[in-house]
């Protein structure tokens, strides 16, 4: 596939200008100097400096960022070190296969990759964008950037490298369930637990989700009206077409959802506004959303209208009744399409309702 001129499927893209801010927001606190090392499976464990690092040869290049709540950053511009010349520097034993990034922060953050792929990808351990030292909220003063992979797998603060023999999955890909190829071609997000498929049936009879961990369950075209999914893990879950009226979300991770041409009407995402769920990244494309509830709810890089006229579904639609706050809307500020429309379409009913 010609990737140069082309889209992954179901990105969109990013306001023009805005970098989003997703993750932690700063480094763990520390008064020790920043040093990066390059330890575990090696020859000669090595740790440089920040004016070490710097340094060093460096290269520029320009990456595409792929978030895998489904907005997409064309061209970024980034300058580093490759890790290829770290990893030189440091010599891999053999036998050495996999490579832990760790970050300088409060919940360890990690991820890993092959060390094949890692090479292969160039990876750079960056201090630049845009021509500017990179700020703290975007991973400076030092991060990774992993080109061709969704950015869960480019890691902020970088402060150690660790070469391994076996693969140690991180923060993302571990407890939460992120795919660990990650690859935005193939739309590789999310794992899916194993369900057995009469556990499955049976919660789709009781329409009794609340607080399971069911990413990627397969819920197309299925009557489930008044399900309650209260605080469940529904990442990447399939609701195509289904029957979610008055159902309750309430709590729920819903991120990469798919949604289109789902009955919602009258569901609930939020409770007065509070125990909001996430939807971010959500595609509600088709979707009947009249009286729906999405106060508070995180709609980071969710859509609500296709992003290409060959799509089949049309835009979702609304009622006077539905119920969007501003600070649901302003989650949709990274792509200004979506905000738009959803601005537009609620303008309209608000001066229908005070007619």
């Amino acid at each position: 596939m010609n990737k140069s001129n082309q889209l992954p499927p179901n990105q969109q893209l990013a306001a023009p200008g805005k970098w989003p801010f997703v993750g932690e927001r700063e480094p763990r606190k520390s008064d020790a100097a920043w040093i990066v090392s390059v330890e575990g499976l090696v020859e000669e464990p090595r740790t440089w400096t920040l004016d070490e690092l710097l340094a060093l040869p460096q290269v520029e290049r320009a990456v595409d960022i792929h978030c895998v709540t489904r907005w997409l950053k064309l061209g970024a511009r980034f300058r580093g070190v490759l890790l290829k010349m770290l990893l030189e520097l440091a010599r891999p034993k053999l036998g050495a296969a996999y490579i832990s990034f760790v970050a300088r922060s409060e919940r360890d953050h990690s991820t890993s990759l092959p060390l094949e792929d890692a090479l292969a990808l160039e990876t750079l351990v960056a201090f630049e964008y845009e021509g500017e030292p990179l700020d703290v909220t975007h991973g400076g003063p030092v991060r990774t950037i992993v080109p061709d992979r969704y950015f869960y797998k480019s890691l902020k603060w970088l402060e150690r490298i660790e070469v391994l023999a076996e693969d140690r999955l991180g923060y993302w890909e571990n407890g939460i369930g992120y795919h660990n190829v990650a690859d935005p071609w193939q739309e590789q997000r999310f794992i899916a637990p194993n369900l057995k498929l009469a556990e499955v049936r049976d919660l789709m009879e009781r329409r009794d989700f609340s607080g399971r961990d069911l990413r990627g369950i397969q819920c197309e075209k299925r009557d489930l009206a008044g399900l309650n999914a209260r605080d469940a893990a529904l990442r990447d879950a399939h609701f195509e077409r289904a029957d979610l009226s008055e159902s309750c979300f309430v709590g729920a991770n819903l991120s990469n959802a798919h949604f289109q041409g789902a009955k919602l009407c009258s569901s609930k995402f939020a409770e007065d506004g509070k125990s909001s769920a996430d939807a971010e990244g959500a595609n509600f494309c088709g979707a009947d959303l009249r009286a729906a509830d999405l106060r508070g709810v995180s709609l980071f890089g969710a859509t609500f209208f296709p992003l290409s006229p060959r799509e089949p579904w049309g835009p979702a639609f609304f009622d006077k009744w539905t119920r969007i706050d501003e600070a649901a809307i302003q989650t949709l500020a990274a792509t200004p399409e979506q905000e738009s429309y959803v601005r537009g379409v609620l303008s309209l009913l608000h001066d229908d309702r005070s007619e």
